[in-house]
């Protein structure tokens, strides 16, 4: 309990509802967090209070009807933070994602419609009294992740639940307890049910919250999730599924780690592959257009940049170059972040791949590449209006002299200069 301490806004909130004559208890996966130590900025509140009597006791201002017809409503606090106030529920049938619940149930009952034991633990700050009926606090230090009541019940009610089991598991490096496992098992061929939003956001957290995803993906793949899910994925290495492990990119930065995650465990895939698996995902443009970018250029240098950095004497400036060329200036550094996760997850499996002093210093290389060197169009000397001015049409051709030009700057950077590019840009035009 010592670890118990919602934070000032929630504790009004709680005491306004108390206040009134409700029950108000701290719910979910807050007091999960804070029992195991880690912090957890969404702290929810449970409460014998109707949806409309939330409302009227806070005030249609302060209230938003975020999910009323589950019972949720949305109270703002003083500073404009959203807190999510449940009425005591249970569910009375189910579908398999979505079900109809009843209100004027007690805490208890609430408690029983959760999906594990480890997020089905109530904490009153007024009364400072824990409410653990499926021995949630001993499932946690015991590491173990487990079904509240009948883990089969559980998975029908909602097929979600088997790939949030998977997650929590990884997340926290628990177990999961084995007949809830099986339980997952049985759920996996229905697991079509799913919305793809619903998949692809579950594999988002994996790979956001998750410090070594690979515990979960195999759990996807032994279990059939992926095979229900994603096929192709179901069927890549070992190797590969452990690549993401690999990417060390700054919590800050999450969108960015996600995708060079993907981009690392999706590899072995065709580029044109990764792009339908992610556009089933209803996967944003932006993000499919990095990762199948990455798994592109991946397929064409990987190979080649693996066994330079395995020769006797470095890559040279040139080969530097083009290298960073053909992945772009904005894309070497994601696309070196994951092609060293694969290289990592290589050599942790005993396979032939790049040290990692090599990588190191490659990307050091290309990170200045990028910054200093012509290796675009835009950063020549001339562009097609100086081409067209001294005289060459435009059309296809032009465009075939500045790439010329581009590839001739990239083997000497020396040659980037206005007076050498027009000259050897009019003696192309001339020789085609």
């Amino acid at each position: 309990m010592e670890r118990l301490h919602p934070p000032a806004a929630v504790l009004e909130i709680a005491d306004k509802l108390e206040d009134a004559g409700f029950e108000a208890w701290c719910v979910g996966g807050a007091i999960r967090d804070a029992i195991l130590g880690h912090s957890h900025l969404d702290w929810d509140l449970a409460t014998s209070a109707t949806p409309s009597e939330i409302r009227t006791l806070f005030g249609e201002r302060r209230t938003i009807p975020i999910g009323i017809e589950f019972g949720t409503v949305g109270v703002l606090d003083r500073a404009g933070g959203m807190h999510e106030v449940t009425t005591f529920r249970r569910d009375v049938k189910a579908d398999g994602r979505h079900a109809e619940v009843e209100f004027g149930v007690s805490l208890e009952d609430d408690l029983a419609r959760r999906d594990f034991t480890i997020n089905a633990i109530a904490y009153s700050p007024r009364l400072r009294e824990v409410r653990d009926p499926f021995g949630g606090r001993d499932d946690i230090a015991r590491r173990l992740v487990r079904a509240v009541g009948d883990p089969d019940a559980r998975m029908r009610e909602d097929r979600l639940r088997a790939l949030r089991a998977i997650r929590f598991a990884a997340r926290f490096e628990f177990a999961i307890d084995a007949t809830t496992l099986a339980a997952i098992r049985a759920s996996a061929p229905f697991l079509g049910r799913l919305s793809p939003e619903r998949v692809k956001q579950e594999l988002d957290k994996t790979m956001e919250q998750v410090r070594l995803p690979s515990r979960a993906l195999a759990v996807w793949r032994d279990t059939g999730a992926f095979e229900t899910l994603i096929p192709p994925v179901g069927t890549i290495s070992a190797e590969r599924m452990a690549a993401p492990d690999f990417i060390g990119v700054p919590n800050r930065a999450k969108p960015a780690r996600r995708a060079i995650r993907f981009a690392a465990l999706l590899s072995e895939l065709p580029a044109n592959e990764v792009a339908t698996i992610l556009s089933s995902l209803r996967s944003s443009r932006q993000e499919l257009q990095a990762v199948s970018t990455m798994v592109d250029r991946w397929h064409a240098l990987g190979d080649e940049i693996a066994r330079a950095l395995a020769a006797d004497a470095p890559p040279s400036d040139a080969q530097v170059r083009r290298w960073v060329a053909a992945i772009g200036r904005l894309t070497v550094g994601a696309f070196m972040r994951a092609a060293n996760g694969v290289w990592r997850a290589r050599a942790q499996k005993g396979l032939e791949a790049p040290t990692a002093i090599a990588v190191r210093a490659l990307y050091r290389r290309m990170l200045r590449s990028a910054f200093h060197d012509a290796i675009d169009l835009g950063s020549l000397a001339i562009d097609g209006d100086d081409l067209r001015r001294a005289g060459i049409p435009a059309g296809p051709g032009l465009g075939k002299i500045l790439n010329a030009l581009l590839a001739t700057v990239i083997e000497d950077p020396s040659r980037n200069t206005t007076d050498w590019l027009l000259h050897e840009g009019k003696r192309l035009h001339a020789d085609a």
